[in-house]
């Protein structure tokens, strides 16, 4: 999912552009996009958009909901609302602690039941807290179903009075939350980016997002798409040694051979394991045959 589109709640006129768009996944909000005296219409809308349920398989996109946060009095509607079949990921902001997380799991197979959801929902969780980001980790630990940690710098940031766009801080952030996903076996997904007219300043932070090896990057504009899209794609050099490094492996492990030299470069497990990944990534782009 290298890129996935922001569509509020309460603008079902912008949920079929959305789901025919470039973006790998889309994620219908219900939270912060939502004033709080519409907070029921913007559910009963992506409900009802998810019961019709042809436009979301159709897209073949990873389809989320980011419902209202736990401590608000939204969060159990939301969850009874959008549990629905063909909803891969739910979203849950400002989670406090391993059993905050696992009190949300237990109302989500709730929902499951109620619903007919046969495929467990996963959870994406917003790391965007000074105690989240602490114990990151513990969070993506409380729940199988927990699939990646994603930094909400604005957030994070602006409660303590630190700049959106230090370096410094957003590099630091992203560490962690990188660290803490890899602990967990989970992946880290980048947040927004506010200024939707400063295309440059998106690129270089979906490039540090991606050098420090986040899935992907959030759209809150379509213009953000095709940046996201380019950046967290694989290049033609990385697909080509990776699939002569894996090449490479199997003829090692035929061999008993435990490390080796592809490219002038030393390589061993790690290095493989990276490289299937990279192979697996063009192939499902389609930049390999399957």
């Amino acid at each position: 999912m290298r890129s996935k589109l922001f569509v509020p709640g309460t603008r079902p006129e912008l949920f079929a552009k959305a789901l025919g768009s470039a973006a790998d996944g889309v994620c219908f909000d219900l939270e912060d996009a939502v004033s709080e005296p519409r907070k029921g219409e913007a559910r009963d809308a992506v409900r009802q958009l998810l019961l019709q349920g042809g436009g979301t398989a159709a897209s073949g996109k990873t389809v989320i909901v980011r419902v209202n946060a736990m401590d608000t009095p939204h969060f159990a509607e939301d969850v009874v609302a959008v549990a629905q079949p063909g909803v891969h990921l739910i979203n849950i902001p400002k989670p406090e602690s391993a059993a905050h997380v696992r009190s949300a799991v237990e109302a989500i197979e709730r929902a499951e039941r109620t619903n007919g959801v046969a495929a467990p929902i996963g959870l994406l969780l917003n790391i965007e807290a000074p105690a989240a980001l602490r114990t990151a980790a513990e969070l993506a630990l409380a729940h199988t179903r927990v699939a990646g940690l994603q930094l909400g710098l604005g957030d994070l940031f602006e409660p303590l009075g630190i700049a959106r766009r230090e370096p410094a801080a957003i590099q630091q952030a992203m560490f962690a939350v990188r660290m803490a996903a890899g602990e967990a076996g989970v992946y880290a997904y980048d947040g927004a980016f506010a200024d939707i007219r400063d295309a440059d300043g998106f690129r270089a932070e979906a490039m540090l997002a991606r050098n420090l090896g986040f899935l992907g990057k959030t759209c809150i504009h379509p213009s953000q798409i095709a940046i996201a899209n380019e950046v967290f794609r694989p290049t033609d050099e990385e697909i080509a040694h990776a699939c002569k490094v894996v090449e490479a492996a199997r003829a090692a492990d035929a061999g008993g051979v435990g490390a080796y030299v592809v490219d002038g470069k030393m390589i061993d497990m790690p290095f493989v394991i990276r490289a299937r990944a990279i192979v697996a990534s063009a192939r499902s782009l389609g930049l390999l045959p399957g």
